[in-house]
Formats: C-alpha cells, sequence, structure tokens
C-alpha cells in the first residue's frame, strides 16, 4: 500500500486507548514507528495487529475530533450522484467520500476532519456548500466506496443475486438437476467471489454453502463468533454452478461427487490484501454437495499479552517454556485457537539462539526465523515423518500441527526426553482429559509423565460489546450462582463480597454489534502444570478425577473459574461462559 501523502492524526488523539488499558504504551509506539516504515497505516495495525475493536477506535477519534463517527453498514449508503465528476482512484487513495447532500450541507465521510488540504480539495468539488464532516475509519470507507461505485468482484452481492433470481424465472421450465448452468456463467464468478467478500467483511470464521433437493433454495450460512446464521439465499437452479466453481477456486475435482474432497483458495481481496480459505466438501442427501470453507485471516502472531491470559497463568506458562525440554500441549475443540496460542508461545521463543522447527497442516500463521513444513499425508509425509526428519536437522523446539495418533505421540514423547521442547494440539474437553486421552492412545505412562511440562486448555466465548457495554447491579440470586460454580472456598478468596457497589456488564446492543451485545471473542484457559505428585498419578493410570482434585488442590485455575474472573472483569457474561466451558 503507498503511504498517503495527506496529514496524519496526532499521536494524541490515541491517548484513550491506552488509558482505557485497549493497548499498551509501548506497543502503541512500537505500532506508530511500524506504520511510519512499512506499508500498513496506523489505524490497519492498531485493529489487525493489536486487536483494538474498531468500534473502540472509531468512537476514540470521534470525540477527538469532535465530530460523529459512522461505522460501516448495509443500512448507510452513499448517494452515487455526488461521485458523478470525482475520480474514483484519487477518493480511495485520499480517504474521503462525499455522503449526502441536504440543501447547501453536504455531509463528508473522511479519516482525518482536521486536514486542511483534504478540506481544500473538497470544498473545491463542491463549491458553495457547507461540509459537514462525519469521522470513518480508513477500511470502512473503502468499503462505502465498494458499495457505491462496485469493488474488484464487480457490482454488490444484491445486484448479482438480482440477476440470478431474474435469471431462474426464466428457467422454471428446466429441470435443476442438469448441468445446463455453466460454473464460468459470469454471474455464478462473481456470485462467488462476492460471498467470500462478504464473510470476510463481516468477520465470519467459516462459510457455509448448504444445497438441498427439489426446488428448495441453497443456503449460505456465515459462523460469527462462533454462530451460524443464513445470510442469503440462492436460486435452485444455481446450486450445482455455484459448488463447481467453488470447486474449480479450490482444484478439486469437478467430475467427482461421490466421496469428500479437502483443497485450498487464495482469495485476493484487494491490491494489498490476501486471504486463505480452507475448502471441505462433502456429499450430502438429494444427491447433493455441502461445501465449507474455513476463512484463515492471520498472518502473524499475537504476542501472549494479548491473548488474555490471567496474570499467574501467564507466568506459569512463562516458566515451563523456557525450560530446555519436555511437552506443551494446547488442547481444545476446533476453532478455539489452539494454533493461534502455540504461535504467540513460538514467537516468545523464538531468538536467534534457538532453531524452531514447525509440521503444520495448513501452514496458517508465518513467523520470520521459525522454519516451517507443510505436511501431505497423502503421499506419506506425516506429523510422525516430519518429527522423524526433525530430530536430524539440530532442532531446540519442535511444534506438530496436532497429535492424531500413537505414531506422533510416541515420537513427540522421544524427542522430549532426548533435550527438545515440542508443542502440539489435541482435541480434548479439558487439560486433565488429555492426559488420560494420551494414556488411551496406548502412550507409556512413565514416558509421558516425565515428559510432560503443561496441558493449555482453551475455549472462546462471546464478548460484551465495546460499543454498548454497560454496568449493572445483579440479584443476589445471580451473584450465588457465580460464587457456588467458582467455589465457595476460592471465590471468598477473592474479596468480592455483595455490596451495593458489585457490578457486572452486558451489553444493550446497538449497530456494531447488530444489536445483540455481543462482538468479537474472548479466551478462556486452563493450564494443567507437571508436578512429581501428578506425575505419580499419571505413571499409576489415576482416575480422572484424582488428577483434578490434585490440580485444583495445587493452583490450577479452571476454565470455568477464568471464565469468571473475565465476567468480573467485565469482558462476558454468565451464559457465555456457561454455555463453551461447562461440562
Amino acid at each position: 500500500m503507498q503511504k498517503s501523502a495527506h496529514k496524519t492524526i496526532e499521536p494524541r488523539a490515541y491517548d484513550p486507548l491506552i488509558h482505557e488499558g485497549f493497548i499498551r504504551q509501548a506497543d502503541f509506539v512500537k505500532a506508530v514507528q511500524e506504520s511510519l516504515q512499512g506499508p500498513t497505516d496506523l489505524e490497519g495495525l492498531l485493529i489487525e495487529k493489536y486487536r483494538v475493536p474498531k468500534a473502540v477506535l472509531g468512537k476514540t477519534l470521534s470525540q477527538f475530533f469532535d465530530c460523529p463517527y459512522i461505522a460501516y453498514g448495509d443500512r448507510t449508503l452513499a448517494d452515487p450522484h455526488l461521485l458523478n465528476n470525482l475520480s474514483h482512484d484519487y477518493l480511495r487513495r485520499h480517504h474521503w467520500l462525499p455522503l449526502k447532500q441536504q440543501g447547501e450541507i453536504l455531509d463528508v465521510l473522511i479519516d482525518n476532519p482536521h486536514d486542511l488540504d483534504r478540506g481544500h480539495d473538497i470544498q473545491r468539488a463542491f463549491p458553495g456548500l457547507t461540509i459537514r464532516y462525519a469521522l470513518a475509519l480508513r477500511c470502512d470507507i473503502e468499503r462505502f466506496l465498494n458499495d457505491t461505485i462496485g469493488d474488484t468482484a464487480g457490482g454488490s452481492i444484491e445486484d448479482t443475486l438480482g440477476e440470478l433470481v431474474n435469471d431462474a424465472h426464466n428457467e422454471q421450465a428446466c429441470d435443476i438437476d442438469t448441468d445446463g448452468i455453466d460454473e464460468n456463467d459470469s454471474a455464478i464468478v462473481r456470485l462467488a467471489s462476492q460471498i467470500i467478500m462478504e464473510a470476510y467483511r463481516h468477520e465470519a470464521s467459516d462459510i457455509h454453502i448448504e444445497p438441498y433437493s427439489d426446488r428448495k433454495e441453497t443456503a449460505i450460512r456465515f459462523r460469527v463468533d462462533g454462530s451460524c446464521s443464513t445470510y442469503m439465499r440462492i436460486p435452485a437452479i444455481y446450486r450445482r454452478a455455484l459448488v463447481s466453481r467453488i470447486k474449480i477456486m479450490a482444484n478439486l475435482d469437478i467430475a467427482e461427487r461421490r466421496k469428500p474432497q479437502d483443497g485450498k483458495i487464495r482469495f485476493k481481496l484487494n491490491q494489498d490484501r490476501e486471504i486463505e480459505l480452507r475448502v471441505a466438501t462433502l456429499p450430502t442427501a438429494g444427491n447433493n454437495e455441502d461445501i465449507v470453507m474455513r476463512v484463515l485471516t492471520a498472518k502473524e502472531p499475537l504476542p501472549l499479552e494479548a491473548m488474555e491470559f490471567e496474570p499467574a497463568i501467564l507466568s506459569k506458562l512463562l516458566e515451563i517454556a523456557e525450560k530446555p525440554h519436555g511437552i506443551i500441549l494446547c488442547v481444545g475443540p476446533t476453532g478455539s485457537g489452539k494454533t493461534t496460542t502455540l504461535h504467540s508461545l513460538l514467537r516468545h521463543l523464538n531468538t536467534d539462539e534457538r532453531k524452531i522447527w514447525t509440521a503444520e497442516d495448513p501452514i496458517e500463521i508465518t513467523q520470520e526465523g521459525l522454519r516451517q513444513v507443510q505436511v501431505h499425508p497423502k503421499i506419506g509425509f506425516t506429523f510422525a515423518a516430519a518429527m522423524r526428519s526433525f530430530l536430524r536437522a539440530d532442532p531446540d523446539v519442535i511444534m506438530i500441527g496436532e497429535m492424531r495418533d500413537k505414531e506422533t505421540a510416541d515420537v513427540a514423547i522421544e524427542a522430549s526426553l532426548t533435550g527438545h521442547m515440542v508443542l502440539s494440539t489435541l482435541h480434548t474437553n479439558g487439560a486433565v482429559e488429555t492426559v488420560v486421552r494420551l494414556l488411551d492412545l496406548g502412550c507409556d505412562s512413565f514416558n509421558f509423565a516425565d515428559a510432560m511440562q503443561g496441558v493449555i486448555a482453551k475455549r472462546l466465548c462471546k464478548r460484551i460489546c465495546a460499543n454498548c457495554k454497560e454496568p449493572y447491579h445483579p440479584q443476589e440470586q445471580e451473584y450465588d450462582k457465580l460464587a457456588n460454580v467458582y467455589g465457595r472456598q476460592a471465590w471468598d478468596s477473592l474479596g468480592m463480597g455483595y455490596r451495593e457497589d458489585f457490578q457486572l456488564y452486558r451489553g444493550k446492543g446497538c449497530d456494531a454489534c447488530n444489536r445483540t451485545g455481543f462482538k468479537g471473542r474472548v479466551a478462556l484457559h486452563e493450564l494443567l502444570c507437571g508436578s512429581d505428585e501428578l506425575r505419580n498419578l499419571i505413571q499409576s493410570r489415576a482416575k480422572t478425577t484424582d488428577m483434578q482434585r490434585l490440580a485444583v488442590r495445587e493452583g490450577m485455575v479452571t476454565l470455568v473459574q477464568d471464565g469468571i474472573l473475565k465476567i468480573l472483569a467485565g469482558l462476558t457474561t454468565y451464559e457465555q461462559v456457561r454455555s463453551v466451558a461447562m461440562r
């Protein structure tokens, strides 16, 4: 991205972000330096790398400039007639957009209302009008422009869908199971691209394409913040063409409809931004094929400090990560952030003194200094095979994408006992269950007990929207519920008595969170550390309950307890914690 020549926003405009804890002073200084030296502007770095919520950033700048903040939304549309005599490239480069005209007043979206040079340009473009500024973030101005003048996919998704519906009416006499509709039809090509772009805009983690039999419309569903919802429906006659189009994009066999296939799509959103999608096809009832696409947007690891670990858990994790050998596992369900957590840990360990190898499927996050390897099970290059190769390549730290079988687990344990630190993931419900799962796989209990340094269990639950969060004084029943679930004895040590000033938080619902009160997700953690007594229990293959009891006695904060601490911190609610962390 070419740097803009116009005036940058004063650093003091961002002071409230630091004071309110959305970013640390040191990280902000680092972000400013990166924005001056690298291709990404400060706003983009704060949102993407340092995870400052867009709504909070917009509100902060709005207060500094003393003008209203307008977030991107489908309900806000710019008047396209106002753009007739303006260069679209110029508007994209200079980040402003005329929104609407009411009499002699023109509303203009801009990312910096104090920039006099652009102010003069706007006045020259619309002489005689009174300019009224509204603040918008650069990324949102780009979206407003795309909606108004069209994007790289060609027009809006509503236009494409309207075109398909009109065509479908003309095809009603056709048999919908025929291949008369071509996957290379321009409307189908645009639709496939626009679905991906819309999913990215809505910050969806997964896209589900669900065709049905007969003449029932095909559903397109997005998973946002862990919950699925139907985004749109397309005429049944196009179901085969859309599925085939996506299979072509993923380099899959469009003639094979009887068995599942896996692939990936590298999709260019714009000149500067590319995302990757993992594609899975599944044959379903009625001779149909479903498609699920996972949107992979993370390119750089987050610092551990940004992962929202409780301070006590983070210090213990850093302590065991610095040990010269052993196994650290990160466990949880699909999509809970296991790989992201391990890459954050690797970022901490990634120094010039350490040689780090990783075997992943796929490589989602890249880091300079890591030697990253893509495994290919179809040709026999499995995680276990990669591990054996790594042991001949002088490693200090090894990261394995997933322990899927006994062979991989055995090689990992052997590597950890011969002087290497091994990191990996596993699909289990909790930290203690992980130990039992590996023993059930057939791993040697004595070797695993010696190798295990720690197990991190993870969950993601919905975060209260920062834009509409409000405090409230809960009923005593709600207070008692929190205390009982946390454990009365442990709760008393927190010193949280039921007083008049005891507050919890909830979201009222606003445009930013689509009236749900939740926007984004917050991580819950549970860290099981290896101890002499725990190793004795592992060696004797003790029951899960005995290990759990010992871990809590030794100070382990459970997933539920960590969730309640996040509730007290105003990040989420009891209902959200209960939905993901309680068994």
